[in-house]
């Protein structure tokens, strides 16, 4: 996945369905200026997404381990 953030930004937010955010990227990606910030923002964005999922899923963890006791 981070491989296709590089080298096909747009495509990386398209996947995880930020349409939005994919066509802001495409546009950039379109310039050659605005190529090499959009392939880092698009691996800044996945590399923030596992984070947050990890971190979603210490919580849910504490929280299922403090309900037991």
């Amino acid at each position: 996945m981070i491989l296709i953030a590089i080298l096909v930004p747009w495509l990386s937010f398209f996947f995880r369905g930020k349409i939005f955010a994919g066509i802001i990227c495409l546009i950039l990606q379109i310039t050659l200026i605005g190529w090499l910030p959009a392939a880092i923002w698009a691996v800044v964005s996945r590399m923030n997404a596992r984070n947050d999922q990890k971190l979603r899923q210490m919580e849910k963890r504490i929280m299922d381990s403090q309900r037991s006791t």
